[in-house]
């Protein structure tokens, strides 16, 4: 597959790029920096070297991707992939102590081990490291105004995901949240930085204004589905490869597609999720629920129909070639993914 061999190209690359910008100039600064490399996946929890399972690196890699696709040098995009990379992290960080998360990769969180303080201080950290490594860009030779660009499409897309993550929080205690509700807040927390992954490599290739367009769509489309299919892992998923429990978002109450599918459908299962406290017997009664009000196919059916947009906006690009090829192989992969 044409994918494999260009992650197996680029991934390297983009490690060490956010490695170089991931690094403590002060040596009373160590144990900051050791906790952002414990969340990145290259320390353990003493801060010494290793190599522990990582995010899939799937938003810089279509930085890349749509860079070279567009005929750009995929090399000189490296900054902004490494920005985007380091900005999604940052998020993560704050979103496992919003939402108590207590292991991410099956690792604990950085505010399981350094508390919920230091953990947003480190996240706070990341957000500054990404706008760095995006500067980086001039230093590859990309002209200024373009940097200014990309630096304008990194902090509004920072804007759309923590206005997501907003609406998120707040459906915790809401009992009327809507599917039209929860499409708008996975278009911030999800679609958005997908879009803007694709955008900033059509805007470091300057491709023309359709290119730019239709893979920014291609982004978006393929976000809404990569977070329908998390919906599906977060009830479905294998707690071995997922590293969260089985139905983890049953017992959070977490307004997914597939249980705000399933509260319209059945009057039990909103009688459940009512309750102040779940059993782990209860989490199973709800999944069992939710089977019988095929809120798993209905979920399944929009992923497909939101994938199906993505090639098509993809196809409409009309970007050819090894980088193309693996767009689309990207999107098929996305699709059956198992974690």
């Amino acid at each position: 597959m044409l994918l494999e061999t260009l992650f197996a190209r680029y991934l390297p690359y983009i490690e060490e790029e956010m490695r170089s910008v991931v690094q403590a100039v002060d040596l009373r600064h160590a144990g900051l920096f050791g906790m952002l490399r414990y969340h990145m996946g290259w320390a353990d929890d003493t801060f010494n070297p290793c190599q522990s399972r990582t995010g899939k690196r799937i938003r810089p890699m279509l930085c890349l991707l749509t860079c070279e696709a567009c005929g750009g040098g995929w090399e000189q995009a490296l900054p902004a992939a490494a920005a985007i990379e380091l900005m999604h992290n940052f998020t993560l960080i704050h979103d496992d102590i919003e939402d108590q998360d207590e292991t991410r990769h099956g690792r604990p969180t950085v505010w399981t081990l350094w508390g919920e303080a230091q953990a947003i201080n480190a996240g706070d950290t990341l957000f500054a490291l990404s706008q760095l490594a995006l500067l980086r860009l001039s230093e590859r030779g990309v002209p200024a105004a373009t940097v200014v660009e990309a630096l304008h499409c990194l902090n509004h897309t920072c804007v759309d995901i923590t206005a997501g993550q907003y609406l998120d929080i707040g459906f915790e205690s809401q009992d009327d949240v809507s599917i039209t509700d929860y499409v708008a807040m996975v278009e911030g927390k999800t679609a958005a930085l997908a879009a803007c992954a694709c955008g900033m490599g059509t805007l470091i290739a300057a491709a023309p204004a359709v290119q730019r367009e239709r893979l920014g769509a291609f982004g978006y489309h393929m976000g809404l589905a990569f977070q329908m299919r998390d919906d599906v892992l977060g009830i479905w998923g294998d707690p071995i490869v997922t590293g969260k429990p089985a139905g983890a978002d049953i017992a959070r109450r977490k307004k997914s597609l597939p249980i705000l599918h399933g509260l319209e459908q059945n009057v039990e299962l909103r009688a459940l999720l009512a309750r102040d406290n779940l059993s782990a017997d209860d989490v199973c009664y709800a999944t069992e629920l939710l089977e019988g009000t095929n809120s798993r196919a209905y979920t399944e059916q929009l992923m497909l129909e939101h994938h199906a947009q993505a090639l098509v906006a993809l196809e409409e690009s009309n970007v050819q070639g090894p980088a193309a090829q693996a767009l689309y192989e990207l999107a098929q992969a996305l699709l059956y993914r198992e974690q």
